[in-house]
């Protein structure tokens, strides 16, 4: 997997990606740029059926006017008012994540970095939080190589210094937490540097340990999701640790005590950060044994199977999967597969390593995500998918079936789950709390 691939990088680590991406690389059709988050500047979505109607000339026309609102938005991200400020941003995000805009951007990039900057300094709330997402959107377009690599030197000193401050904005600290360490995985250029940032990662979550007397420290949700925030990105990064750093991590004994968590999201990213420290631990040693082995495999199984009733139903369906799963990965090193698909390709989720980094790009790009795993040529580098497939438009045509037929298909899919889901919920007798 890429994650092992890049476990035995060395100071060099953005060479690996021939300097990022090069070449605008069109939408394969409107409907693979979904245009759900853009609601507040839909004209966006015109531009790609007035090409579809119009030809080349048209074509050319929409891309100056989608353009032209770009130059809008980055101008607008130091305009005085703060709610005109907060929509440019979000035009600017919703714009990365659903296209390839990598030349339009990288002529841009230090004006963008700048705005970003300003942004997470002088805003507050909301704003650094659209401002440092839109940092790691940035650094997806651009790449791994030295364009990235610029703009993370720039922002790096800013997302720890927020990240370390205990008066900043909760909302801020959040979001800097998942973005810094997706802009370290895509814009490090030092393997130790990396390990720096995890160790700001490791201050944070490590507070939600439970104390020695097995009592949970009283934490509030939002510092709870903090703490989450920054575990999941310390995840992120131990796949791409070299061996020895690896072998240097002594967290797999204590993490277990993250399980004792009040806060559902934050045990369910512990056990998948054990899961993951166990997959990582066995390529190193196939032999690997863990000392406390039956402790932990017992509280998996607990909350594999938990029947608390004093947490929400959904709570503990959601964590119930999850637990499944790390149980079988840490008993069996097992892992439950999932095939993505995308326009004419597919592509297997079959590691942790690979789940946890496929998770992380999605969290930005989101709905996003397939057109990205088309044609952004860095993320297609990072799940080894080769260069972009240019599929003509005659093949897209036949692979595309019409609104109507697509409509009478989710109509029959609907009935049928919903039939289904009647005949289940028949036999559910009462036998206590589902």
């Amino acid at each position: 997997s890429w994650g092992q691939s890049r476990g035995h990088v060395n100071t060099e680590m953005s060479s690996m990606y021939h300097g990022g991406q090069h070449g605008n690389v069109q939408p394969f059709s409107d409907e693979d740029a979904s245009i759900e988050t853009l609601s507040h500047c839909s004209s966006f979505s015109d531009t790609a059926s007035v090409a579809d109607e119009g030809g080349e000339a048209s074509e050319d026309t929409a891309q100056e006017d989608f353009q032209y609102k770009l130059k809008g938005f980055i101008d607008s991200t130091v305009d005085k008012s703060a709610k005109t400020r907060q929509g440019a941003l979000d035009g600017l995000k919703t714009a990365m994540a659903t296209r390839i805009l990598c030349e339009f951007i990288s002529e841009r990039r230090m004006t963008i970095t700048d705005s970003i900057e300003r942004c997470l300094k002088k805003g507050k709330g909301e704003e650094q939080r659209a401002a440092a997402s839109l940092a790691c959107l940035l650094c997806i377009q651009l790449g791994s190589g030295i364009e990235s690599e610029e703009v993370f030197k720039t922002l790096k000193p800013i997302f720890k210094n927020i990240l370390a401050d205990g008066s900043a904005n909760l909302q801020a600290r959040q979001a800097v937490a998942t973005s810094l360490g997706l802009c370290t995985l895509v814009a490090e250029d030092d393997i130790l540097d990396v390990h720096s940032t995890m160790e700001c990662f490791e201050n944070l979550f490590t507070r939600s340990y439970t104390r020695k007397d097995g009592t949970c420290p009283l934490i509030n949700p939002q510092t709870s999701q903090l703490h989450t925030n920054a575990l999941l990105s310390w995840a992120l990064l131990l796949t791409i640790c070299t061996a020895s750093q690896l072998k240097d991590i002594i967290h797999l004994p204590k993490l277990p005590r993250l399980l004792e968590s009040e806060d559902v999201n934050m045990r369910i990213a512990a056990g998948e950060t054990i899961a993951l420290l166990f997959e990582l631990a066995r390529d190193m040693d196939s032999e690997f044994e863990f000392d406390d082995w039956d402790e932990l495999c017992d509280k998996l199984n607990a909350l594999a199977t938990d029947c608390n009733k004093h947490r929400a139903k959904t709570d503990k369906r959601k964590q119930r999967s999850v637990f499944r799963d790390v149980l079988k990965a840490v008993e069996e090193a097992d892992f439950q597969s999932e095939t993505i698909r995308f326009g004419t390709e597919r592509m297997t989720i079959d590691s942790w390593v690979r789940k946890r980094t496929y998770d992380a790009f999605r969290e930005f790009v989101g709905s996003g995500m397939n057109y990205h795993l088309q044609a952004n040529e860095f993320i297609r580098d990072v799940f080894e998918l080769g260069p972009p497939m240019l599929v003509d438009s005659a093949t897209m045509k036949a692979m595309k079936i019409s609104r109507f037929e697509r409509h009478l298909h989710n109509s029959a899919a609907f009935k049928a789950r919903t039939k289904a889901r009647s005949k289940f919920r028949d036999k559910r007798v009462d036998v206590g709390e589902f």
